[in-house]
């Protein structure tokens, strides 16, 4: 199953320390008498992390954090070891006992934790599964192998948004960035099974490319496709061809470059190779009078692979995603394969999670934050009612709105006094920035399971029609007026993120323990998830944001001389950024990460102003020898601790606009001039830049 919600906004990957803070503990203690021991004592901060060997002036990230790194292994099952990851462990472990009684509900019970609970059982009934091996997939299998011509297929291949499966292009649904108001169907390049085009064309990915036409001949093999070894060469030789038409992820950043309306009349004369009107028929969307095209360039070229390459071998590229799609779905033999190859080859994960945590990730849905298509066949919202009833509260809810009004107050202080953005150009950034909606904890409508079918002895079919009921929904409400209240995360997700109706959104599943701790000292609270809320505000203005105006729409609302100067000061910070090797002959691509480079610099510039405004000009009190300021850089630090399997290092690194954790910190902090005077960092140190090779965008 595949979807694309182009502009839904960033999502920033959680590690952070302890966070949040409550109503009273910005100007008092009465909470925190309520609560008197932090997650870290004494104060909240792990003094137990710091690398006293390390100067702070030399490498900030290892003094905070080094002594953690050195004690702490990544379990086998985990591709990553990080504070944010000890948070999704733990609701996952509450999510377990909440699946588990679900599943065992007497009738009579709600229905949907009778349908969670249902589905959750399926999951878990290996056995069954088991026996079934591939019978599943044959209802699936049986159009492909009987599609007379490439229309045919590319029909079948329109399935794969509900469905198992893959196409060339991706369909989705997001704001008309032309005309807020309303809906647009957005169509981009797809057609790739590893995570960036990339993978096949640089010789760094040469061993992972072979990988992969290894596991498409096993997935065809198990399926008893004929030629399967012949098929894989053939499928990779297609999707290297896809790859070298398509766009870099930098690219893709370009929001109106991507912005290309056309009618399904005008696509199909612009990119003639592929059979539109059947594919678009196949995503119950053939009757759509207006689409948006994405990567324009790419669409002709990667619709003559598809017009070039022979039927035989479409048809077993489409049996090959739908195995792959679905084998967390069927027997082990599939289940394992797959598993080898995501997960071990491509991530360096050693051994494949225990089944419930798998059974979690299938029901209540995946990293929906990183792909929307995770949580494509899930109940996912069911989930995040029961799970939002048992494990959040108003109180919780009103504490992080207040905090982020804080930070937003900040952050309208701070654009007031740039010294560099125009009056007329401040004036429409700060009315931007007014027109934010706060959102937290979770939706305020639930979504309707009511006619999804769960049956307890139908895993594969129970996706099947939980997937067709999410993509009617959403091509459902195309028609209609943008609906303001939605969401794009689950409220158990362990996320935050920036959207495309102007929303910040922080989930239920982050506002708790270590991220969200009462007792913790202000400081460590605005160093950590202030930071986070900073760095989501300012998303609205980076290089991709500021192409956004206050309405939502795609509009140029820069001075020119305001474009030029952001571009040069953004350009500092990209040099900077470059010179950073991840992993071995892995440097960090600025252009591919600079919105979110950006925005981690301003939000720890933006929650240091929270903090000391916080002070109202009194000192804050000296703890452990820390005071107040070193306490918050300390905590941000602290925030981004953690560590990764090199696999996974070098596939962040080619393909997510996240740089690696250790340079969020390494990269923000030496253009903070605070900073410097907070820890004494001077020329000569290792982590010095002269004033004048700062980055200053906020």
């Amino acid at each position: 199953m595949r979807s694309s919600f182009h502009f839904s906004g960033c999502t920033i990957r959680l590690a952070i320390g302890v966070l949040l803070l409550t109503v009273n503990s910005i100007s008092g203690t009465a909470a925190q008498a309520a609560v008197p021991k932090p997650m870290f004592a004494p104060f909240g901060l792990d003094l137990t992390a710091i690398d006293r060997k390390v100067r702070p002036q030399d490498d900030f990230f290892q003094y905070v954090n080094g002594a953690w790194l050195d004690r702490t292994p990544i379990p086998p099952d985990q591709t990553s070891v990080t504070q944010g990851q000890d948070l999704k462990n733990r609701v996952l472990d509450r999510l377990h006992t909440l699946l588990e009684a679900a599943a065992k509900a007497p009738k009579g019970a709600k229905a949907n934790e009778m349908k969670v609970g249902a589905m959750y059982a399926a999951f878990m009934d290996e056995k069954r599964i088991d026996a079934l091996g591939a019978k599943p997939l044959q209802t699936l299998l049986a159009p492909v192998r009987a599609a007379k011509d490439k229309a045919a297929l590319a029909r079948v291949m329109g399935r794969s948004f509900y469905d198992f499966g893959s196409a060339p292009f991706a369909v989705g649904f997001d704001i008309d960035l032309k005309d807020t108001a309303h809906y647009a169907m957005y169509l981009n390049q797809g057609g790739l099974g590893m995570p960036d085009r990339d993978y096949y064309l640089q010789d760094s990915f040469k061993e992972k490319k072979t990988a992969y036409r290894d596991y498409a001949r096993d997935m065809l093999t198990l399926l008893h496709w004929p030629n399967a070894a012949a098929e894989a060469d053939a499928i990779v030789a297609m999707e290297t061809r896809i790859a070298e038409s398509s766009w870099t992820k930098a690219e893709q950043r370009d929001l109106p470059k991507l912005y290309n309306p056309m009618t399904p009349a005008e696509l199909q004369q612009f990119a003639p190779g592929f059979p539109w009107s059947a594919f678009l028929h196949g995503a119950k969307v053939g009757t759509k009078k207006r689409l948006v095209v994405g990567e324009k360039t790419a669409f002709p070229k990667i619709a003559a692979v598809f017009a070039d390459t022979p039927l035989a071998t479409l048809k077993a590229w489409q049996a090959f995603t739908i195995a792959d799609s679905a084998a967390n779905y069927l027997s082990t033999p599939f289940q394992k394969a797959r598993f080898e190859f995501r997960d071990k080859t491509l991530r360096g994960q050693s051994v494949i999670q225990p089944r419930w945590k798998r059974a979690i990730a299938a029901v209540a849905g995946g990293d929906c934050g990183v792909d929307p298509a995770d949580c494509f066949g899930t109940l996912n919202w069911a989930v995040g009612e029961i799970y939002t009833a048992h494990d959040f509260t108003p109180e919780t809810k009103a504490k992080a709105q207040r905090l982020v009004a804080e930070l937003m107050a900040a952050f309208h202080r701070r654009i007031e006094n740039l010294d560099w953005m125009s009056p007329a150009t401040k004036q429409e950034a700060l009315k931007k920035l007014d027109t934010y909606t706060v959102k937290v904890g979770y939706p305020d409508h639930a979504r309707d399971y009511s006619k999804v079918s769960i049956r307890r002895d139908d895993l594969v079919g129970d996706v099947r029609r939980a997937a067709e009921a999410d993509w009617a929904f959403y091509v459902g409400r195309t028609d209609g007026p943008v609906d303001m209240s939605d969401w794009s995360m689950t409220p158990q997700t362990v996320d935050a993120y920036n959207g495309s109706l102007r929303d910040i959104v922080f989930t239920a599943a982050i506002l708790q323990p270590p991220l969200f701790d009462p007792a913790a000292d202000d400081a460590i609270n605005y160093g950590g998830i202030g930071s986070v809320i900073g760095h989501e505000l300012t998303h609205g203005f980076d290089d991709q944001g500021r192409t956004i105006d206050s309405t939502g729409a795609l509009r140029d609302w820069w001075a020119p001389s305001d474009e030029a100067a952001f571009k040069t000061r953004a350009g500092i910070l990209g040099a900077q950024y470059a010179k950073f090797e991840p992993a071995p002959g892995a440097h960090i691509n600025p252009d591919l990460t600079m919105g979110e480079n950006i925005a981690d610099l301003g939000g720890v510039l933006i929650a240091f102003d929270a903090y000391r405004a916080s002070l109202q000009g009194q000192p804050a009190p000296v703890l452990e020898g820390l005071s107040g300021e070193q306490r918050f850089f300390m905590a941000f630090s602290q925030g981004w601790r953690g560590k990764a399997r090199e696999d996974s290092i070098r596939r962040q690194t080619a393909s997510d606009p996240h740089s690696f954790r250790k340079f969020r910190v390494l990269g923000p902090l030496p253009n903070v001039d605070a900073w410097y005077q907070v820890f004494d960092v001077k020329a000569g140190d290792a982590m010095y830049r002269a004033p004048e090779e700062r980055s200053r965008i906020w």
